[in-house]
């Protein structure tokens, strides 16, 4: 996945918070874990080994071809039965899927970044973890880019913050993740 990800520039999670998005989610015990664009399913792979065979991994993403290629990806890493996979915004996903969740992962387009805390307020646990990636965004969260997804980033990271039922911290690592539990 990781040589995929190189050669075809698309960006991944990464090895590093791969492999601390497994830990979390062993530490915390989760079974059920929503992801919100989960490209070509770099992370949901670490997800589906951390929740095991008992586990649920809810995949989303807007393109087939990357839903084709995690497919691939997920039979041979031998998770394909763990993974549910969905073809459509996350954002919308989000509602449509019944239960609750340990984990959500957001990665969806950074625009839509604010509408998403709400939402994954309701749909998580007690002490369930929102977990999003990118929310340093390569620095231009701190320059003068006005882009509609910087400015996506920016509002989300200070709603997120402020928000009553999560407890944020933000960490530099890849591009910044921020981990708000639900109080």
């Amino acid at each position: 996945m990781e040589e995929l990800a190189r050669e075809k520039d698309f960006s991944i999670v990464g090895r590093q918070v791969g492999n601390f998005l497994y830990q979390l989610a062993i530490l915390t015990n989760s079974k059920r874990v929503l992801e919100l664009g989960s490209g070509f399913g770099y992370s949901a792979y670490w997800f589906a080994k951390a929740v095991g065979n008992d586990g649920q991994v809810v995949f989303s993403d807007l393109s087939p071809e990357n839903i084709d290629i995690a497919k691939e990806f997920f039979k041979r890493g031998e998770c394909r039965d763990i993974i549910q996979l969905h073809l459509g915004d996350g954002a919308k996903i989000i509602d449509e899927i019944p239960g609750s969740f340990d984990i959500i992962f957001n990665d969806i387009e950074k625009e839509d970044y604010p509408q998403i805390i709400g939402k994954a307020y309701n749909k998580l646990r007690a002490g369930g973890l929102f977990i999003t990636d990118n929310v340093l965004w390569h620095g231009r969260v701190l320059s003068n880019d006005n882009s509609l997804a910087t400015k996506g980033v920016r509002e989300f990271t200070k709603l997120l913050i402020s928000h009553k039922g999560f407890c944020t911290t933000i960490l530099p690592i890849r591009d910044g993740l921020s981990i708000s539990i639900k109080l």
